[in-house]
């Protein structure tokens, strides 16, 4: 397999002149949350692009606000760091509105990164917006590319200018096999997620704010932890079910369950300090159906004192019996405290997520479990467990073929007992039963 680091695109603007819109036009697919409200963009997001052969990465950044105070300072901030790392950028101005005092500090600011920029007015859907487009002249970057990002007008144009603003990609470099390890920060909102995020990070990758819901759109970060790089994936808090929530939210949800889909472990973020919600048991349910490992991090360890202790030991029990498989680590993300525990945990779980088991094995196994403890009898009638196979891995999958149907109790007792024989340690268990079908006696 191999590796190319490809050549940044950094996109800039004031709040809602369209960005996210225009990022979703560029990469060509609908993955930016979009919401006609400013500040929805809180973090920088990475995205792959393709265009006349050629790949990039195009980065979404938050409103820029050269004035702003307290979460919209610490967005700008953000937005400075993706200029600073990207080869070009992109310059968003909403044309139907003009030159504003905060595009002309912005401007200054990209003077004095010394990256190349591409000028663009938004919101161009006519020959009158492609006048009013003509007066960014006056800005001095150059010639503005009038799109409108909402219905695609002038987007190849646009592109093409990209492309001669980006430096060409570096050859082909052998990488290791596979990749790194795809690890989802999931949890319900402000509980620490990205401030986890940030500490694995050793920098201030994603903002965070006391505010609930600051994290949107999923932030995929790469970072070295035991010698070994990970792909770390911050993801919007989950406030609600998805038929519930409406706007950015419902997005939100939608983006979060898909980085679930994509990650092969789940980091599941609780704050220690408060009883455990039906939120947080509804998102480990949900980490569970879909398939992934899962750690289960109590956070704001540090806020926990001895009668709270007493009542997480006896939370853990009533309300997480369905995941005790899960290893659990204490941890205070904000001081770092215990964040190393992470890794091990981590690989635990991705080494029971994958563990593999031989035929002869499982039957072995099962012949001794049915003899000792055989399927009730109902109806005068007694099922059999005849054969097994394992049918997959990440996560274990099992097809148990029998001479009738079994009861559910019995299946969750066999998924236990194969738990305690072959560990499975922070991975869901999936048993499929096929009853051998009934004989025409006719």
């Amino acid at each position: 397999m191999t590796a190319v680091a490809t050549p940044v695109l950094a996109v800039v603007g004031r709040p809602n002149v369209g960005k996210s819109t225009l990022v979703n036009r560029l990469i060509g697919r609908r993955e930016a949350v979009v919401q006609d409200v400013p500040g929805v963009t809180r973090d920088r997001v990475s995205y792959d692009a393709h265009w006349n052969g050629r790949a990039f990465t195009v980065v979404d950044t938050g409103g820029w606000d050269p004035d702003a105070r307290g979460l919209a300072e610490r967005i700008k901030a953000q937005a400075e760091i993706a200029v600073s790392l990207a080869d070009a950028v992109l310059f968003v101005v909403d044309a139907t509105v003009g030159t504003t005092d905060a595009d002309e500090a912005v401007v200054r600011v990209l003077r004095r990164s010394g990256k190349p920029v591409v000028l663009t007015a938004n919101k161009v859907d006519d020959l009158r917006g492609e006048a009013e487009a003509a007066t960014l002249w006056n800005l001095g970057l150059g010639e503005p590319h009038a799109v409108s990002a909402l219905h695609g007008r002038g987007s190849g144009d646009l592109l093409d200018a990209i492309l001669d603003a980006l430096p060409e990609a570096p050859e082909e470099t052998d990488a290791p096999p596979g990749g790194p390890r795809r690890v989802a920060i999931v949890g319900k909102p402000n509980v620490g997620k990205s401030s986890l995020l940030n500490k694995l990070a050793r920098e201030d990758r994603v903002v965070v704010d006391d505010a609930a819901g600051t994290t949107v759109d999923p932030v995929d970060e790469l970072v070295s932890l035991g010698g070994r790089t990970w792909r770390f994936i911050d993801t919007a808090g989950i406030r609600k079910r998805i038929k519930e929530a409406s706007g950015h939210e419902y997005y939100a949800s939608l983006r979060t369950n898909a980085a679930i889909e994509r990650a092969e472990v789940c980091v599941m973020v609780v704050d220690a300090s408060q009883p455990l919600s039906e939120q947080d048991q509804r998102i480990i349910t949900t980490v569970a159906e879909t398939g992934r490992a899962l750690v289960i991090a109590f956070n704001k360890w540090d806020l926990v004192d001895e009668e709270r202790r007493h009542f997480i030991a006896r939370e853990v029990e009533r309300d997480l019996v369905r995941v005790q498989w899960a290893p659990r680590v204490n941890i205070t993300a904000l001081t770092g405290w215990h964040v190393d525990k992470l890794v091990p945990a981590l690989d635990g779980a991705l080494g029971g997520w994958e563990t593999r088991i031989s035929t002869g094995q499982l039957n072995s196994f099962l012949g001794r479990l049915v003899a000792e403890h055989p399927h009730p009898v109902r109806g005068g009638k007694q099922a059999k467990i005849m054969f097994a196979t394992q049918a997959g891995t990440a996560p274990p999958t099992f097809v148990l073929f029998t001479s009738g149907p079994l009861e559910a109790s019995y299946v969750r007792f066999v998924e236990r007992r194969l738990r305690e024989d072959f560990g499975f340690v922070g991975s869901p268990v999936h048993l499929q039963v096929r009853a051998r079908a009934k004989r025409d006696r006719r």
